[in-house]
Parts: C-alpha cells; structure tokens; sequence
C-alpha cells in the first residue's frame, strides 16, 4: 500500500495547521514540563476556554490519539428507517438486506465508527480496476493521516489495495490520471483533484464517506465543497456521513448530502446521571473553595480526580496551591498543542498523576477508569453567563463510568452561581444535595 511518506513534503499542515496554531503555549502562561506537571506560572490569562471558537477538529484528533481500545457505550440507540416497510425486521440473510444503503451516523470518537466504515469501502474494492472507487473526506490533513492508517492497517492482508491522499502538498502532474483504489483527502483538494485538475473520475465512485461532518461545517468552506463533490458522484454510489454530535447545522448539511438514509442516532435522553452521586459545597470565594477541596482529600481516599476551572489564570493558580500540598498535579489548558495534551492525559491515565485541572479542554471524550471524583471548581456556563447543561454533563460523565458509582461535587461561591446550580437541577430533574465540608462526617458517608 502506498505510505504517507510523501507528507514530509507537506509545507505546512494544510487546513489543520490554522486551528492547531492558536494552541500553541505562550511563553508567559502555563507551562507544563516535558512530563505535563505543574510548574510555577505566570498566569495572567483571563480568557476562558468557553469565550474561545471551540476547536472541534483539535479535539478530535486528541481523542484519537489517545484511544487504544473501544469505547463501551451504553446509550440506546435509535434507527430511523428510509422506509417504512423495510425488510430489517424480518431478513433472514445479509444478501435480503439489498446491502449497501445510505447512512447518516451518530457515532463518538472510540466506539468503532472508522473501523466500520473502512470495512464498508474495502468490500466494495475490486483491485483489478485502476482507478479511484471509494472517496472519503476528512475535515483536516492529520485526522485524514489518522485515517488513512486504520486503511493501511485493516487493509495489510489485501496486498492489491492501494490508497491515495488528496492533501495540500501531494503534488501530482496536471493529467495524471491516479490508479489508487481509495483516496482520502481533505474537500478542497479532494474538489481540485475531481473537478478542476481531473486526476479522480467521481462518476466512478461507489462508495463515499464523509467522516466527522459537524467538525467539517465548523471549518469555513468545507461545507459548500463537500456539497459540489457529492452532487458529482453517480446516484448508485453508497453514502456515509458520520457526526459526534447532531446540531440542527449538522442534520441539514446532512440531509443536503446523503440521500434517502438509513439514520442511526442516540437518544439524548439517554445521556444518564444515574450512577454519580452529586453534592454542593457552599463557599464565600476562591480561598474558601480551595480550602473545602483541601477538607475533602483529607477525609475520604481519591484514586484520581479531575478539577474543572472556568479560566486559565483560576486553573493554573489551583494546581499550583494543590502542588504545594504534595499532590501529584498535571495541568491542562486549550494553549497546549494536541500533542502536548495527548501526553498529558496519557500520564494521568498510567496515573502518574493524581489530580488533573483542566478547562473545557478536556471535558469529552476522555475515559479514565481510575477517575472516582469529578469536581467543577467554577460551574460551566455559556458565553452569556446562562448554564452550559451539556458541558456540565461531560465534566461529571468522566466520573460514574465502566458500570461505577461516581461523586461530582459543585462549588458554588455566589447567588449567581447558586441560581446556575438550581437551572442544571432542573433541566436534569437531579437532586443535587448540600455537603458540608466542615463535617468530617458527612464527607466520610458520601464516600461509603
């Protein structure tokens, strides 16, 4: 199979590299060594990880980096069949299935999707003929090298396979026609290489995928040109979108792209919070929240806990203090390139470190067993100070996982983040207990 050694040729890491440039840390703010420990910063980084554009593909190259095994999701699934009188429900055998159908996809990063899909395109390889018969699009230059080694590793015993990258810096000869049997690529190239430079025929195509779409449409023009190259594609090629996450934006791009799909969704009410016990800690301002945290890891055993801030400088000043008590501290912050950050994460889940303070950087798609507290030093909310319900969901989600009970506990230090703690309350139908960090004894009970 073809090998990616042509991206060292690369100028710069194509689409990605804009996104990934803003994660590269100031010399004057948080510091992290070589290991991801704390060191002593200078923090005066006011901005928080919510008033940032979220950048998705960043994130998820992150989750990709540091899976090395499948995710165990226990959320319902819902399908959504093109047609009412499908035959699913009473087939006997693959071939009544009338196999392949369209796809439209919710699937988060871990739980095999890419496996799936690649599965999908090397059934539909027929080796004998030279020329592109699967296209898949990926929203960046790594998350398309990301995928392109699952190809290469699920195709090694299909020595005939070839695999082209349709990447920024893969320059061919204009008229060259490729004889690669899939190609993945990012939508501009991708749009080059089949409209304008000629090198793919996409009335040739009998499989495309579209991976990570709501990553995609964040990505400014990836939408219209992921739009142009299906409306080139024959009406009987196979099509496959695949999102973590299904905004109205996600599901219209959607619809405009796949036709007449099968859809394979979770349920949101699914997204359960039975398994964490949830308490509040009431507190006047910083130093008393540090202090209750303090009461906290005196009275009940943390094998690791995550610590959630709203802002770098309240991040990077609590994992300082807490280094000064003697525990093993790593720090997290959106400033961090994705590497740094994989590296990080990877230390706190072999559980070189104990304790791990983040912003929203690392509040999905994160699974560390080991995890047994989650604690939102500041409650999450919006850019309009209302309360982020889903970003509070994935913060104590990382707690309460592998079939666990899991503890969340919420430090509220004002009528305004009291009244952010009663909407969360609400919009879950959760009660969420007063703790009295003083009491010694009703810590030790909420750990039992």
């Amino acid at each position: 199979m073809a090998t990616d050694s042509w991206a060292l040729a690369v100028d710069e890491q194509e689409a990605a590299a804009e996104s990934l440039s803003n994660l590269h840390l100031k010399e004057e703010k948080i510091k992290p060594d070589a290991n991801g420990a704390v060191v002593k910063t200078n923090a005066n980084a006011e901005k928080s990880d919510e008033e940032e554009k979220e950048d998705r593909a960043a994130q998820s190259l992150l989750n990709k980096m540091i899976r090395n095994n499948l995710v165990d999701n226990t959320n319902q699934v819902e399908v959504l069949q093109r047609d009412p009188n499908s035959p699913l429900y009473s087939v006997k055998s693959f071939e009544e299935l009338r196999l392949p159908q369209n796809l439209i996809a919710q699937s988060q990063s871990g739980t095999g999707k890419t496996a799936a899909f690649v599965l999908a395109m090397l059934s539909q390889v027929e080796p004998a003929n030279r020329y592109p018969q699967c296209l898949c699009l990926s929203p960046t230059y790594e998350l398309a090298l990301q995928t392109g080694k699952v190809i290469e590793q699920m195709g090694k015993f299909y020595p005939e396979l070839k695999l082209a990258y349709a990447v920024r810096g893969n320059k061919l000869e204009r008229g060259q026609k490729i004889s690669e049997h899939i190609v993945i690529g990012t939508p501009g190239t991708v749009l080059d290489w089949c409209a304008k430079l000629k090198f793919i025929d996409p009335k040739k195509i009998k499989v495309f995928v579209l991976d990570e779409a709501d990553v995609m449409i964040a990505t400014q023009g990836h939408q219209d040109q992921s739009i142009r190259i299906q409306r080139m594609l024959p009406r009987n090629c196979q099509m496959l979108l695949f999102s973590a996450t299904f905004e109205d934006s996600v599901w219209k791009f959607a619809q405009k792209v796949v036709p007449d799909p099968n859809i394979i969704k979770l349920k949101r009410e699914e997204e359960t919070l039975d398994t964490i016990k949830q308490y509040y800690v009431l507190c006047n301002n910083r130093d008393e929240k540090f202090q209750a945290l303090c009461n906290l890891y005196g009275a009940i055993t943390i094998a690791q806990a995550m610590i959630f801030c709203h802002t770098r400088k309240t991040a990077s000043w609590l994992a300082a203090e807490l280094s000064k008590e003697g525990h093993q501290v790593a720090l997290l912050s959106g400033e961090m390139m994705v590497e740094q950050r994989a590296a990080v994460i990877e230390r706190f889940r072999e559980g070189k470190e104990k304790v791990l303070v983040t912003t929203n950087v690392c509040a999905r798609g994160i699974d560390v067993e080991q995890v047994s507290v989650v604690i939102n030093f500041d409650l999450p909310v919006d850019k309009d100070g209302n309360p982020d319900n889903e970003t509070y969901l994935h913060r104590i989600g990382r707690t309460g996982r592998f079939g666990k009970r899991g503890l969340a506990v919420n430090m509220v230090d004002s009528k305004h983040s009291m009244n952010i703690l009663n909407r969360i309350q609400e919009h879950f139908n959760k009660k969420i207990e007063r703790l009295d960090t003083d009491d010694l004894d009703e810590i030790e009970k909420i750990a039992n």
